[in-house]
């Protein structure tokens, strides 16, 4: 009776074994979710709406494509979140998204350095693989393993904006500014443009004297005060650097109103809400001929097919730093995917910290290079600059990616 007993035990776990070995696998998912968290409402809402239309261009054209081609064709959905105007918003709307999408496998966002700050706690934890195109150093400063910048870095910038600002003035005009004012808000970005350039020496090394630097808090209800004093310094260039469209509008309008136009003061601003549209209506053409922004994407040469195709589909009038910067975000993670064969987070996460590759999403960042440091920071990412030249924005620099010369003012 024993044996018998024992014998039919042997003989169930050898059928069971059996059936467990012809079990057909799990079958791919048919949609693999991305979040998006950007400011949708509040000052900076215009920027993330430009982030989001760049980010659904994307997951349209790898759908129309045949979805992520290693999970079975699995369509690729964009969960959005509003991160409102304040970190702390940001933070609830990740929690928000984290919590009732569980199986999301990557995202980006949150355009503003101290909303993406606050958003990268969450997702951290989360252990969600976040892509940004946010400045500040502190956001890959932390020692976190699942944030990755694509821009580069405030401190990056500061670095290679004052040799890139030299060398357009001397090109123009065949003489080195020698004085600079700087007027900044104390956000996150600019500060982290800022600190380098005046605590860390960076204007010294560069041979340029501070003559006066403003900073305020936005949104800026009188330009008045920080412009006069500008004005009575009497600067080589102006470094400007609020960070939404509004205070940009009314510090440019304040300085024309002033008398000190692009004719008189060169004025280099940072970050794309100085070149989008919105700004332009806003502003006007006269208002903004002449200023050059420093960012850490722009569409360059090469990109000519995907900026007619934006701006077909979206109406707007060119491709900006937000959208074109999402868009190669979400090339980013389908290229992980394909790598990864799985939605795992931890997998498509080891997968975006191996990529080294100069094709694919390489075309959607200048530097002709994907590849990420060990804090998560893109690799010898380049700075551009762009000039309002007849009312849009265009690349002057560096040479290899100008489509233009930059103008300068001849004092």
């Amino acid at each position: 009776m024993r044996r018998s007993r024992v014998l039919w035990i042997l003989l169930l776990g050898a059928a069971a074994a059996a059936l467990l070995a012809r079990a057909p696998e799990a079958a791919p998912p048919k949609e693999v979710k991305m979040g998006l968290i950007v400011p949708l409402s509040g000052p900076w809402a215009r920027q993330g709406d430009l982030c989001r239309k760049g980010a659904e261009m994307a997951v349209e054209d790898i759908n129309n494509a045949g979805g992520i081609k290693s999970l079975g064709g699995a369509k690729l959905k964009l969960v959005v979140a509003d991160a409102g105007d304040t970190p702390e918003k940001a933070k609830n709307a990740a929690q928000r998204l984290v919590s009732q999408e569980p199986d999301m496998v990557a995202g980006q966002g949150s355009w503003l350095s101290s909303l993406t700050l606050a958003v990268t706690e969450v997702t951290e934890r989360a252990h969600l693989p976040w892509l940004t195109l946010s400045y500040a150093d502190q956001i890959t400063n932390r020692g976190y393993s699942y944030v990755f910048q694509t821009s580069p870095t405030g401190d990056s910038q500061a670095q290679q904006a004052l040799p890139a600002i030299v060398a357009l003035a001397e090109k123009a005009t065949g003489k080195k500014p020698a004085t600079v004012a700087i007027v900044n808000d104390n956000t996150a970005a600019p500060l982290s443009v800022v600190k380098p350039m005046v605590e860390g020496g960076g204007l010294e090394k560069a041979g340029i004297k501070l003559v006066a630097h403003e900073t305020f808090t936005p949104p800026l209800s009188d330009a008045t005060p920080l412009i006069q004093k500008v004005r009575a310094a009497r600067p080589d260039f102006l470094l400007l650097l609020p960070t939404n469209v509004p205070d940009d509008a009314l510090l440019l309008q304040k300085l024309t109103e002033m008398g000190l136009p692009r004719t008189r003061l060169p004025v280099v601003g940072n970050g794309a809400h100085l070149a989008t549209p919105e700004l332009l209506k806003v502003a006007g053409k006269d208002v903004m001929e002449g200023v050059m922004v420093t960012l850490g994407n722009w569409p360059i040469k090469g990109a000519e097919e995907l900026v007619a195709t934006f701006k077909k589909r979206s109406g707007e009038p060119w491709m900006t730093q937000d959208a074109i910067s999402d868009y190669g975000h979400v090339m980013i993670v389908k290229q992980a995917l394909e790598i990864a064969a799985s939605t795992d987070r931890e997998k498509v996460n080891q997968a975006i910290h191996a990529l080294d590759v100069t094709s694919g999403p390489t075309q959607y960042f200048p530097g002709g290079r994907v590849r990420f440091d060990a804090k998560g920071r893109r690799v010898d990412a380049p700075l551009i600059t762009v000039q309002w030249q007849n009312g849009e924005p265009v690349t002057v620099g560096p040479a290899q990616f100008a489509l233009v010369p930059a103008i300068w003012t001849k004092k």
